[in-house]
Parts: C-alpha cells; sequence; structure tokens
C-alpha cells in the first residue's frame, strides 16, 4: 500500500529539512552566541603573536624565541584556538612526529603550546575567561581562567596577554589582529614579520 501525503505538508517537511541543512552546515563563526545588543566582542577575530615573555623568579625568558610564530582565534560562537611556536625549533633528524629523541621531545614541548575550548565576554565585550577543552598540555585541560590569572586588554588592533601560571611565573604576549585579507594570505594587516 502506497502512503501518500498532502503536497501543502510535504513543502512544510521540505522547508525544515532545508532550513535545518543550512543551520548545521552554517560556519560556526557566523553565529554569534551572545544576546542581542550587546556591546561588541572586542577579541572576536584572527590575531597573530608579536612577542612572549615569562618572568619567573626575577628572570626573564623567551619561550617561542625572539621572533615568535603563534596565532590565536576568538570565533563569534565563543570558542578558541590558540598554537605558539619558535619557529627556530630545530626540526627531528628521523623526521617522523613520533620519532624524536629525548632532548628534541623536550625542545619540542618547552617551546611550543596549542590549546582550544571556549571563552566568555562581559558585558561590555571585554575578554572575561575561558575553559581549555584540549590542549598539547594535558594538565590544562579542564582549566577555568578568570581575569584573576588571565588579562586579555585590546587596544588599537593589539591585544595585552597577561597570564599569571599556576607555578607564579607571569607569561606576558602581545598580538595584532588580522584583517579578513591577512589572515587568509598569513601575513599582518600592520606590519610585517621584520617590522616587528
Amino acid at each position: 500500500m502506497a502512503m501518500t501525503i498532502d503536497p501543502a505538508r510535504g513543502l512544510l517537511i521540505l522547508k525544515r529539512m532545508l532550513g535545518a541543512a543550512v543551520v548545521f552546515l552554517m560556519p560556526a563563526s557566523m553565529v554569534d552566541a551572545r544576546p542581542s545588543g550587546a556591546a561588541p566582542n572586542e577579541v572576536a577575530g584572527t590575531w597573530r603573536m608579536v612577542s612572549a615573555t615569562v618572568e619567573n623568579g626575577g628572570e626573564v625568558t623567551r619561550p617561542y624565541g625572539p621572533d615568535p610564530a603563534g596565532m590565536l582565534v576568538f570565533t563569534a560562537d565563543m570558542h578558541f584556538v590558540e598554537v605558539l611556536t619558535d619557529p627556530d625549533t630545530p626540526r627531528f633528524a628521523s623526521d617522523a612526529r613520533g620519532g624524536g629523541t629525548d632532548a628534541e621531545n623536550r625542545r619540542a614541548m618547552a617551546s611550543s603550546i596549542g590549546f582550544f575550548g571556549t571563552y566568555s565576554v562581559d558585558e561590555q565585550g571585554r575578554f572575561a575567561g575561558n575553559r581549555v577543552e584540549g590542549s598539547t598540555f594535558p594538565n590544562w585541560v579542564g582549566s577555568v581562567r578568570t581575569t584573576r590569572e588571565l588579562t586579555l586588554t585590546v587596544e588599537s588592533g593589539r591585544m595585552h596577554e597577561v597570564f599569571t601560571r599556576p607555578d607564579g611565573g607571569v607569561v606576558r604576549a602581545e598580538f595584532v589582529r588580522l584583517s579578513s585579507a591577512a589572515a587568509a594570505t598569513g601575513r599582518q594587516d600592520t606590519m610585517s614579520r621584520k617590522e616587528r
């Protein structure tokens, strides 16, 4: 026995399915999870790291070298991903990610970090905290950071980060905002890497 569907009902079902498909396929960066009327999200966008230091016990070091390579992306749907590296970290002799020597692995771990999660902003659109969902340093997974441990201040296309680590060390980093065109080409919108 063949089932018949009323054409009007069939059209309604098709419209609902198409609507669900559009929402499902929509890039996450197009969905703003914040209430309408809220102040603009100051940190949303793509940022390139231009400097980073760690102060610990009176000593200042540059964990990602003098010319660090790093990106920090905050999406409009309140997710973030950050990858920071020292571009001068030597390549592994084995040319295999899992085949480094103890010294190679230690150097790579000490000169890079990658992590992702969710973040929040306050009523004024300023960074208010984050939660780490995954990290190349497993001890950070599940960490919740408030503005007591981590501050991000945006001024004229630059973002200044101050992060107080659990061991008391203080990380200071500076990022520049990339325009959409610069993010696509990998170039900074305000200056080249060599001009920093």
